[in-house]
């Protein structure tokens, strides 16, 4: 990988850091969330990646440098499934948030589920001041702050509380699905959430 960077900045070659770095991310989110984080070595993700350990290192200062990363897609994929539900109900965010938990209830029940990448990190990670789990609590932070907004568009009588309960519905459900799966509380997930967002509104 390393002889085949460029050093005129011309042609395919200046793209290729970006496409290795892609696929050093992609295998390791499979392997994070599939393994753990602590689980899984450099060797490893390198690999499944088909790239070198330099090339991983010219992307990512170390192993908790990509592990942020991951975390950071992660969260993304989270706010925007969001975004993706509130788009699908124009001008009704009651009928958007109701369907962002709809999905996580689908999502979480499915085979395989092993609960939420960004939790499962806080986990293995429990130092209060550790950048890993900085990074978590920096992404939950910030899906509440959505799901308040979100939740004062709808007309929420007290917003952060309707965001505390939908967040507290969401982590009990990453966690219930990987004990219950598609037969366990993750079924009434939907209605408690539809209740909830109804009572905020009355």
């Amino acid at each position: 990988m390393a002889g085949s960077q460029g050093t005129d900045g011309q042609g395919t070659d200046r793209n290729e850091p970006v496409r290795a770095g892609d696929r050093i991310r992609a295998a390791a989110r499979e392997l994070f969330y599939d393994r753990g984080i602590r689980g899984v070595g450099v060797d490893e993700i390198v690999a499944r990646a088909g790239v070198t350990k330099p090339s991983l290192y010219r992307g990512f200062a170390s192993k908790d440098a990509l592990v942020v990363a991951c975390l950071e897609d992660y969260a993304a994929g989270l706010l925007g499934r969001l975004d993706e539900a509130l788009a699908a109900h124009p001008g009704d965010p009651r009928a958007g948030l109701a369907a962002f938990l709809a999905g996580i209830a689908q999502r979480s029940a499915r085979p395989g589920f092993r609960g939420c990448g960004l939790t499962n990190a806080v986990v293995e990670y429990p130092e209060a001041d550790h950048p890993v789990r900085l990074r978590v609590l920096d992404s939950k932070h910030a899906l509440h702050a959505r799901l308040a907004e979100v939740a004062g568009w709808a007309g929420a009588r007290a917003p952060e509380h309707l965001a505390d309960a939908l967040l507290l519905l969401i982590e009990g459900a990453f966690a219930c699905g990987q004990i219950f799966g598609t037969e366990g509380p993750n079924r009434s997930l939907s209605a408690a959430a539809e209740t909830l967002i109804d009572a905020s509104l009355a």
